[in-house]
């Protein structure tokens, strides 16, 4: 495959930004710094940007409650991003969503979920927008592995085979839907194989290799914009942290973690442009040392930032409110 400097230099960017992210939050979560729950993606960026690669600013994703990754790789700013895991008004949901529920829609971005198994049916409703309107918009669906065992997601991909809509659907398979490996919960095992039944191209790749997610997110992206239908793409991948910060991870080994950080998608990609001369060591330095200046400015913004007010309780909900209706709230807030 033929990828220019610029592209790659732009990959290796995002990869390294949502390592950094993703690691400044698990210290900040540790120091109480944040609230609510968080589901770090360190060790999946492959999937993400490989993926995102290939989209425009009018095309569109959905994600999961471990969606940062997401975020980060379709273009959402990372000062708001850190706002709102931080619960500040600056935030990209004004400090209303928190880590699970990151939205940009001028991004493209629909949604991080708390539901699983959420984002199929809403990649099925822009997917058929697109073909409404007669565009050439590409949607891509990012799942987990305990997800497609949902039954959102089969109706997602049925509803998708019949219309042969434009959207990608990637499980993330990670090895574990909480703390349950597909061993134990996957009937067949071959997450993959699922699809054929709905009559869609189906590919396992390594998740860990970005560039064997750009090449098969490549293809499925040419063939959905040429009006041919949805992909199903399963990317096997692994995650660093547990489930959620503070998850105690007795469910898998220490060799397990060694054996997948041995083959770390960030150093792979480091190796490979490296040893074919196509980047060099003192590009990839200046992008780390950039990216943990950008991470830096970004909490340091989230930290400057101010709280939301009483008043923005009820503002962004489809309800109106009286004053007799806001009372209980005023009341448990003093």
């Amino acid at each position: 495959m033929d990828i220019g400097k610029e592209k790659l230099l732009w990959m290796y960017e995002r990869m390294r930004l949502i390592r950094e992210f993703e690691e400044r939050l698990h210290t900040d979560f540790a120091a109480g710094k944040i609230p609510g729950f968080v589901h770090l993606y360190a060790g999946e960026e492959a999937v993400a940007v490989g993926a995102c690669t290939h989209l425009r600013d009018d095309d569109f994703i959905t994600s999961t409650h471990r969606g940062h990754g997401h975020c980060i790789a379709k273009g959402v700013d990372i000062n708001a991003m850190m706002a709102e895991i931080y619960g500040k008004a600056t935030g990209a949901c004004k400090g209303k969503g928190g880590s699970m529920h990151i939205a940009d829609v001028g991004k493209g971005m629909l949604g991080a979920n708390g539901i699983v198994g959420g984002g199929p049916p809403i990649a099925c409703g822009s997917g058929l927008t697109a073909k409404v309107k007669g565009t050439d918009q590409v949607t891509i669906c990012f799942f987990g592995d305990g997800a497609s065992n949902q039954g959102t997601t089969a109706e997602g991909l049925n509803l998708a085979g019949i219309w042969k809509l434009p959207v990608i659907f990637i499980c993330e398979n990670n090895g574990y839907a909480e703390t349950t490996s597909p061993d134990y919960s996957v009937s067949g095992r071959d997450i993959a194989a699922r699809a054929r039944g709905y009559g869609m191209p189906s590919l396992a790749v390594d998740g860990l290799d970005l560039f064997a997610i750009y090449e098969a997110v490549g293809e499925a992206a040419a063939r959905a914009r040429r009006g041919e239908g949805p992909t199903f793409i399963e990317a096997q991948t692994y995650r660093y942290f547990g489930h959620f910060e503070g998850d105690t991870i007795h469910y898998r080994t220490r060799e397990e973690e060694t054996r997948y950080r041995s083959r770390d998608c960030i150093e792979r990609f480091r190796s490979a442009v490296t040893d074919q001369g196509l980047l060099t060591a003192a590009d990839l330095d200046a992008i780390d040392q950039q990216a943990k200046a950008s991470i830096d400015e970004a909490v340091r913004f989230a930290d400057t930032s101010p709280l939301p007010t009483q008043a923005d309780m009820l503002t962004d909900v489809y309800v109106n409110f009286s004053e007799r209706d806001l009372w209980p709230f005023q009341q448990a807030l003093a």
